[in-house]
């Protein structure tokens, strides 16, 4: 008790905004968009349940998840979230109010700024009576209105969402494995208007009314992260909001193939992760810029729109910039950050051709380059980097692709065998020179038949993929099949010389394990 009491006591502090235990990880302290670790060994489970027992805690731990506005410690009061954290569980804790208020990212020069409080009800005047809003009776309703679209967040937090939709004359909607599912009544224009536009400051408001739409990140207290579109539709206002992972994942909650790890052995090179909207490229690039986080010592530059996962301080210097608050473009932060010093230079999204002609340039000279793509295949990845640029260009940039190429990682989120989770199905191209003069030469139809005996150097099919989740359990053969890019080679790999169909349809407790980390994936996803 006395230990827990220590904790709690940092939210004294002003700098302090919350104290998070997550087993498997140190204590750290939030101070302004940063944690800090507190401690200098990782928490056991052992060690948490030590620490909270015979508090109200402990109950929510026994459950798994769950939150409370006011949990009384001694003779302190606090605002406790439990949550699962793949394998592990994380406790956060932050000082108990009445009302909360969603703030906007702060960037990283301001992360000392702290949020204006909200105001409390006035007792000297009733809505009734006030003929016109006042100063202070704007700011209440914009308080109550954060409020009450923190309770939505929350709400969609504790289901195990991934996303959060909120449109005029429609309910409340979050996406749970893959389905909206109603969290409420309907809402009128008047409703939604009146709790989004509270979240948006006076610039992002002129920027709606001008472009019809905002992209932005919001910090929401007992919330975590958002990542958030307004947008105006034909009924009035529509917020769509991506709820971000609170903190980096590691590759093996993630159940990345561990070929990735060999990321943090480069100096140089491009790294891209590829996929289709909503299947978990920012996460599992978040993942590998943690990984070089917390095992070198390195300056790692991100460049978002916006900024998402916030990385907590370890072994490496991160700088995250984002495009709009920070910079104009993210070819114009590529154009400064050769000036900057990186080692590991990440971009949210290869877009056009500008960024992508940097970026290789960057690969060629001594950084680490790590980016997205919205693509459905590792081919098709390769094709779209050299479409990009007109047919003159392009053999000078196969030329730097493949001297520049480190892995192309493809990836899908497919629904799990138990249908509580998702799994995530990999394809892996590694750069080596068989790869290289594919490119080089033109030839990158023959990429399949390179994976098929590329397995020594660490290449993955998707195909493989599948096959080895549907031997394990954790996916359904028909899933499988559907997303097979050779059903027919699929099926004969599963069912070799006309074997039945394989008994391990029903997943084991380690599958079950597997398939909670799934929806990690989605929480932070790419724009």
């Amino acid at each position: 008790m006395s230990q827990l009491a220590k904790l709690i006591a940092f939210l004294d502090r002003d700098e302090v905004s919350e104290v998070v235990i997550a087993t498997g990880r140190p204590v750290a302290v939030r101070q302004g968009s940063e944690y800090r670790a507190v401690s200098k060994a990782d928490v056991s489970r052992e060690q948490l349940a030590l620490l909270v027992a015979g508090t109200p805690i402990a109950a929510l731990i026994d459950a798994g998840h769950g939150s409370s506005p006011s949990v009384t410690v001694g003779d302190k009061t606090i605002a406790v979230e439990v949550k699962p954290f793949g394998a592990e569980v994380m406790v956060r804790m932050t000082r108990a109010v009445r009302t909360r208020r969603a703030t906007r990212a702060r960037p990283p020069t301001q992360s000392g700024a702290k949020p204006e409080p909200a105001l409390p009800p006035s007792s000297t005047h009733s809505r009734a009576r006030v003929k016109r809003p006042t100063r202070s009776a704007a700011a209440r309703t914009a308080a109550a209105s954060a409020s009450d679209f923190g309770g939505l967040v929350r709400e969609a937090r504790q289901r195990g969402a991934t996303d959060l939709h909120l449109a005029a004359e429609r309910e409340p909607q979050a996406r749970v494995l893959g389905t909206l599912v109603t969290l409420g009544d309907s809402m009128s224009a008047a409703a939604v208007d009146d709790l989004l536009r509270p979240l948006l400051d006076g610039a992002q408001r002129a920027q709606l009314e001008e472009r019809g739409y905002v992209d932005t990140a919001l910090e929401i207290e007992g919330g975590g992260r958002v990542r958030a579109n307004i947008s105006r539709v034909r009924l009035g206002l529509k917020g769509s909001f991506r709820l971000i992972s609170q903190v980096p994942p590691s590759l093996e909650h993630l159940g990345l193939p561990k070929e990735l790890a060999r990321v943090t052995t480069y100096h140089q090179g491009l790294v891209v992760i590829a996929g289709p909207s909503g299947h978990g490229k920012t996460t599992t690039l978040a993942a590998l810029v943690e990984l070089i986080n917390t095992h070198k010592a390195h300056h790692i530059l991100t460049i978002e729109d916006p900024v998402e996962i916030v990385y907590p301080r370890r072994k490496s210097v991160v700088s995250q910039r984002e495009v709009g608050s920070h910079t104009r473009s993210f070819a114009t932060a590529l154009k400064a950050s050769l000036r900057e010093d990186p080692d590991v230079i990440v971009i949210g999204e290869l877009r056009d051709r500008e960024t992508v002609e940097i970026a290789l340039t960057a690969a060629e000279t001594g950084h680490l380059v790590m980016a997205t793509m919205s693509t459905p295949s590792a081919a098709k990845t390769l094709d779209r980097l050299i479409d990009m640029f007109p047919p003159d260009d392009q053999q000078q940039v196969r030329t730097s692709l493949a001297a520049a190429l480190k892995f192309v990682v493809a990836q899908r989120l497919l629904p799990s065998a138990d249908g509580e989770g998702v799994v995530v199905a990999v394809e892996l191209l590694t750069g080596v020179i068989p790869l290289a003069a594919l490119i080089r030469d033109n030839k990158l139809y023959q990429v399949g038949s390179l994976q098929q005996r590329g397995r020594a150097f660490g290449m993955i099919r998707l195909d493989d993929s599948l096959a080895e989740h549907v031997r394990a359990g954790r996916l359904l053969e028909e899933v499988a099949l559907r997303y097979a890019e050779n059903k027919k080679e699929l099926a004969a790999v599963l069912h070799p010389q006309g074997a039945g169909a394989p008994a391990a349809t029903t997943p084991s407790a380690a599958a079950k394990g597997f398939q909670k980390f799934g929806n990690l994936f989605k929480k932070g996803e790419d724009r």
